[in-house]
């Protein structure tokens, strides 16, 4: 599954290319990036609302939720940041989405398949104040650490994802300090937290995890947090209600 988003990046990267190769350049965005760390690091467990309209795994999930709408119901059911989809040929994304969910003054994370350095100027356009990185994308230990100097060059804070035990030693040598564990089985898209219970007890006290994927509940949140997560990257399970803005709030111990 990976290899196909990356593939579907083709076609904006070659536009980044072309646009660098003319002598054209993004302007870098010079309003405020509120701290996406920060907002992480409170007494008790902190949520990352999703903005997922689409998913391979799911289909359809929301297409009727409009972004603007979404933000003020993530906001009023208590999210600490957001996390806004910006592929879109499997994922219905738009970078247009960030500016919209920035506007509330919450941090954004802009997730997608970022594996180029003209990726991540391009996020810099936008007043997101974070980015992903997948560790299983980007692969490369040298390529990883590039990736995190020019984003933190921006005052981008990188977010890197780990799906397996064996990555989370090369993200901590290219320098992460915001991890993110995702429950998801990529070959099967299947999701088991206890991959999240595994890890967690490897949790430096300088770093910052996000658990993601398959939290759909209090009790499991309660429980991860006891555990050591700092915060929950959360977006089927309050994309696919009728009202995300309570499903949200009925996610808090």
């Amino acid at each position: 599954m990976l290899d196909k988003f990356v593939q579907a990046k083709a076609r904006e990267l070659k536009a980044l290319r072309e646009l660098k190769a003319g002598g054209g350049t993004l302007e870098v965005y010079k309003g405020p990036r509120p701290g996406f760390r920060e907002v992480l690091t409170g007494p008790g467990p902190a949520i990352i609302a999703e903005y997922k309209r689409s998913s391979p795994s799911r289909g359809i999930i929301n297409d009727s939720f409009s972004p603007q709408n979404a933000a003020q119901d993530f906001m009023a059911g208590g999210a600490a940041a957001f996390s806004v989809l910006t592929e879109e040929e499997y994922f219905q994304g738009s970078l247009d989405y960030l500016d919209i969910f920035a506007g509330l003054g919450v941090p954004v994370l802009r997730k997608d398949f970022i594996f180029h350095y003209l990726q991540v100027e391009q996020t810099a356009a936008t007043p997101a104040s974070a980015l992903l990185l997948i560790a299983r994308v980007v692969k490369d230990l040298g390529l990883l650490t590039d990736l995190m100097r020019v984003s933190r060059s921006y005052n981008l804070e990188p977010v890197v994802e780990i799906f397996a035990p064996g990555e989370l030693d090369m993200v901590r040598h290219a320098g992460a300090d915001i991890i993110m564990v995702n429950n998801r089985d990529l070959d099967r898209l299947t999701v088991d937290l206890d991959m999240s219970r595994r890890l967690v007890p490897q949790k430096k006290p300088q770093e910052v995890w996000i658990c993601a994927s398959g939290i759909d509940n209090s009790a499991q949140v309660d429980e991860l947090h006891g555990l050591g997560f700092d915060a929950f990257l959360i977006g089927t399970s309050i994309m696919s209600c009728d009202r995300p803005g309570e499903k949200l709030k009925e996610l808090f111990p």
